[in-house]
């Protein structure tokens, strides 16, 4: 088993960390709400550490799950980052979703350090982070770091892949971003369709999840939309921040993004009518206003 840190226990790290302990791994905590890795520890057994410096020091790998870019270089730079404490050969793992820049940043930085570095986003939401099935896209300039890693994911992981070189795994979310906010707004509009035709939704639902309409957000959201329940999943806000990250990267590769485009300013909508911590299947809540 391995020694590895895991710096970030919000609503995805925290499962991620503990899916880690129970698979024997030895395991060191960071938050920067220190009574959460502390809470974490009473939970699971393990050692929290006061700084990201100090969680990285002798671990072979450091995993990252936080909010953006910022807070992707708050904990990885400077003397108390993880940079700083980590061995010369221990592999920078960074979870988070982010932008592929920020990705090859630290690939850069953590090269300089003599670290290992792996941009691995990953995909499941919060219900694939409790379950351990979740799907991570990765990207790494040396494969054999992505390999090193590979083994300790799968703690928590039912898929992973490498893309490319760093930033691929970021660049991958982003596509996997793009094709979840369509198949949403698809399906909010179908729903509220039946209703306003006075059909059962629940009924269509079950109908057409056997054909061509399937999706994986029709048979985890479907039922809930109809029934205008939001309280779970993967919050507006994150979505935001996702199709924000889309968007300006889309600006640099010239790639065309209306529809993606038109969806991020629904979810803007949402955000201002106090909708920013509901799941993103609330989408249809603008279609049911008369």
């Amino acid at each position: 088993m391995s020694a590895v840190a895991f710096i970030g226990l919000g609503v995805m790290g925290t499962p991620m960390a503990r899916h880690l302990a129970a698979a024997g791994h030895h395991v060191t905590v960071y938050n920067r709400t220190p009574a959460k890795a502390l809470a974490w520890v009473a939970l699971y057994g393990n050692r929290a550490a006061p700084t990201p410096r100090e969680a990285a020091e002798g671990a072979e790998l450091v995993l990252m799950c936080v909010g953006d870019d910022n807070d992707v270089r708050d904990v990885a730079f400077g003397s108390d980052g993880v940079l700083a404490g980590a061995d010369a050969g221990a592999v920078l793992v960074d979870h988070t979703t982010a932008s592929a820049g920020v990705a090859r940043e630290l690939a850069a930085a953590a090269t300089e350090f003599g670290v290992g570095f792996v941009d691995a986003p990953v995909s499941g939401g919060q219900a694939g982070a409790e379950n351990g099935q979740l799907t991570v896209m990765c990207g790494a300039d040396d494969e054999a770091f992505y390999e090193l890693a590979r083994p300790v994911m799968g703690a928590y992981a039912k898929a992973t892949s490498l893309m490319g070189r760093a930033g691929a795994g970021q660049l991958t979310k982003m596509v996997n971003q793009i094709c979840i906010a369509g198949v949403v707004q698809g399906l909010a509009e179908g729903i509220n369709f039946a209703q306003r035709a006075g059909l059962d939704p629940d009924h269509v639902i079950d109908v057409i999840r056997h054909g061509a309409a399937q999706s994986w957000q029709m048979e985890n959201r479907g039922a809930t939309m109809a029934r205008g329940e939001f309280d779970f999943g993967f919050a507006v806000e994150w979505m935001r921040k996702d199709l924000g990250i889309v968007l300006d990267e889309a600006d640099r590769n010239g790639a065309r993004l209306p529809v993606t485009a038109l969806i991020d300013q629904f979810y803007l909508q949402l955000v201002n009518r106090g909708g920013r911590r509901r799941d993103t299947s609330s989408l249809i809540q603008l279609l049911a206003d008369d």
